[in-house]
């Protein structure tokens, strides 16, 4: 007596099913059939050249990282064979996040409150403009994008060293504040708001621009059809617009978060100790003799810190892709 396919069995039929009707449906509509791995092929040499450009990098930090250190030099020496590495260094470098001094906690805490509130900020600010540009714009539509697209013909660096000259006590921003009654303020003596201000100007392009592109692909039809339903135009926003945007809200999210992640150089400009993040650690441990297996240990810790947001945002899209096939 033969058995009764189990979930999984039904599971996997129902879309070797689907997936034969999708590719007749195909079939018939152009008059071609492709082999089912004709359209990945094009993307397989762009993968494979950026997964070895990853990976021998990646590696070579980890030998860093579990390596040794020339006792006479005090210069790094990778241990590239994997099967003698030390992990003591990398055991003492996650010790400086609860084990006192504990000298990498605060910094730690320090990065994961400027991303979340210097990458909400960009949200809450980038939405509506790319949400303007997208749907009210009309013939200023173009001259906003280019705009938008103009600060990135300028080194980031030398746009913060403008930022540097407007906030100094005799800078352009004092000088506005003066004129209504406001005593100059020392914005570049360690204050969060300014490293904050850095990254939310550093990176605000990146989150508009993949909100407008969603934006601008809702289909009319979509808005018309939530009026003749009877809602206004908020609750119309907050049951269509919103949603339909909500992927490309997180991935304006994960592009402007995974590089503040690692920003080190707006502190440096902007800030001061007192307001270092691991970016920092990282980049002072580098220059400091002995120090590059520390580096790559944190180098580490960041990238496990990068991964979450990523992950989380590869389920959703995963999600969003098995609901609309």
């Amino acid at each position: 007596m033969a058995e009764a396919p189990t979930g999984n069995e039904v599971t996997r039929r129902r879309r070797s099913r689907s997936d034969r009707r999708r590719s007749t449906a195909t079939t018939r509509e152009t008059g071609v059939w492709y082999p089912k791995a004709y359209w990945p092929s094009f993307a397989a040499p762009g993968v494979l050249w950026l997964a070895v450009w990853f990976l021998l990098p990646f590696y070579v930090v980890l030998s860093v990282a579990f390596g040794s250190v020339d006792p006479a030099f005090r210069l790094a020496e990778p241990t590239f064979q994997f099967w003698w590495w030390d992990f003591s260094t990398f055991q003492e470098t996650l010790e400086g996040f609860y084990v006192a001094p504990a000298i990498y906690q605060d910094p730690a805490i320090r990065t994961l409150t400027y991303v979340i509130v210097a990458s909400t900020v960009c949200l809450m600010v980038g939405y509506p403009i790319a949400y303007f540009t997208a749907r009210h714009a009309g013939r200023w539509r173009s001259l906003i994008l280019v705009l938008l697209v103009a600060p990135f013909w300028i080194s980031y660096l030398m746009r913060v060293y403008a930022w540097q000259s407007l906030l100094q006590p005799d800078g352009y921003i004092n000088d506005i504040l003066g004129v209504v009654g406001v005593e100059p303020i020392l914005w570049l003596s360690g204050k969060q708001f300014t490293v904050i201000l850095g990254l939310v100007y550093g990176y605000i392009p990146f989150m508009i621009l993949p909100l407008y592109a969603s934006l601008d692909r809702i289909q009319q039809s979509h808005l018309e059809a939530g009026r003749d339903l009877g809602a206004g135009p908020a609750r119309t926003f907050l049951r269509v617009t919103l949603p339909l945007s909500k992927q490309a809200i997180l991935a304006g999210l994960v592009i402007v978060a995974l590089p503040m992640f690692g920003d080190y150089y707006t502190n440096d400009l902007l800030g001061s100790d007192a307001t270092s993040t691991l970016g920092n650690m990282v980049d002072n441990a580098i220059v400091q003799a002995g120090q590059q297996p520390a580096a790559g240990g944190l180098a580490i810790v960041l990238m496990v810190l990068v991964l979450i947001p990523m992950l989380y945002y590869m389920r959703e899209t995963r999600r969003a892709i098995s609901r609309t096939s």
